[in-house]
């Protein structure tokens, strides 16, 4: 953290007051005499000072260099960081002739992120834009959009194991992507925000607020990654023949879990305090149920009985996650009453 300056106001005139601007700051944005800066009033009684006033987002580069042994799975990793992290312009660069492999990363990478598009390429160099305004994708629409992924990949999931269903369950699996992608999505755009004042004032989006919306996104993210689990499971004992009993129980179990999980995705939404307490309470009947599914798998082949147990701790992690919204609801509520 930079050290505080701490600098006195002055009077000028009648009735202005005046501080100085740090030289290192002046300096690092090449502020000259009679430049315009911006005056932004936070609602904690802070004063930020910008250079920006034209209120155009900011570009940022970033350039990768690659080679004949680059690792691909690293470049791709470092092609969503770069994503995430709020760069609106990368470029992949080799001294010589770009490896087809690297090429195609980058075009598998602009498959998997939202807004970025190859927009130059040479025999050496391959530069990705964000065409995508901030302001036209609110974070609000991307977390609901996830939310109602996450749901049907669930019921899918469940559906798929009831019926025997590979195909429906593969369909689970892949849908996992899309809800990855809206997560990249919110955590870059809550990046953008984090780095540029303009931006969180015209999308009208605080910096906390954007951290929240970064936690709900992983929470939602990480549901979906259980229904892919299920999904994975259902495929394992798609030849065993399901019980009607526990199949049911399992569907029951499923349709619980996510009625606490839509019902702390509407608090989150609404700010509705009650209803986020209220909710936490239901995920006691949940667990009871994954405990009876659970003693129930005990009369199958120990290799079958874990995949049902694999199941429940799904279900039951689904429900231990819209805890985790209810709960980050309740302290969002209780600290912007502060």
């Amino acid at each position: 953290m930079a050290d505080m300056e701490i600098r006195k106001v002055q009077r000028s005139g009648g009735s202005s007051m005046i501080v100085s601007l740090p030289k290192k700051w002046v300096d690092a944005t090449n502020i000259q005499k009679n430049d315009p800066v911006g005056l932004i009033i936070q609602s904690d009684g802070t004063l930020l000072v910008t250079p920006n006033t034209t209120g155009v987002q900011m570009q940022r580069k970033k350039v990768f260099p690659v080679d004949a042994g680059t690792d691909h799975t690293l470049l791709l990793r470092e092609l969503v960081g770069a994503y995430i992290s709020g760069y609106t312009e990368i470029v992949v660069r080799s001294r010589y002739r770009l490896p087809a492999d690297i090429i195609e990363q980058v075009r598998n990478f602009t498959t998997m992120s939202i807004g970025q598009e190859i927009v130059e390429e040479t025999d050496t160099d391959i530069t990705v834009k964000d065409l995508l305004n901030p302001t036209e994708m609110p974070m609000e629409n991307s977390l609901r959009r996830m939310a109602v992924i996450a749901t049907k990949m669930s019921g899918d999931a469940v559906t798929a194991l009831r019926d025997r269903d590979s195909s429906l369950a593969t369909s689970v699996i892949e849908r996992d992507g899309d809800v990855d992608r809206l997560q990249w999505l919110v955590a870059r755009q809550a990046n953008l925000i984090f780095s540029d004042v303009n931006l969180s004032r015209r999308m009208d989006i605080p910096a906390a607020t954007a951290s929240g919306y970064i936690q709900i996104a992983k929470i939602i993210e990480r549901i979906a990654d259980h229904a892919t689990k299920i999904a994975r499971n259902a495929i394992e004992l798609a030849d065993y023949p399901l019980d009607n009993v526990i199949g049911e129980s399992i569907q029951q179990a499923e349709r619980d879990a996510m009625a606490i999980f839509r019902a702390a995705i509407e608090a989150f939404h609404s700010g509705d305090l009650e209803q986020a307490n209220t909710t936490i309470g239901h995920t006691k009947d949940l667990e009871e149920h994954c405990r009876e599914i659970n003693h129930m798998a005990l009369s199958f082949e120990a290799a079958d009985a874990m995949h049902f147990v694999y199941i429940t701790d799904s279900l039951r992690r689904m429900g231990d996650y819209s805890t985790d919204i209810c709960e980050h609801t309740i302290n969002k509520i209780v600290g912007s009453d502060a």
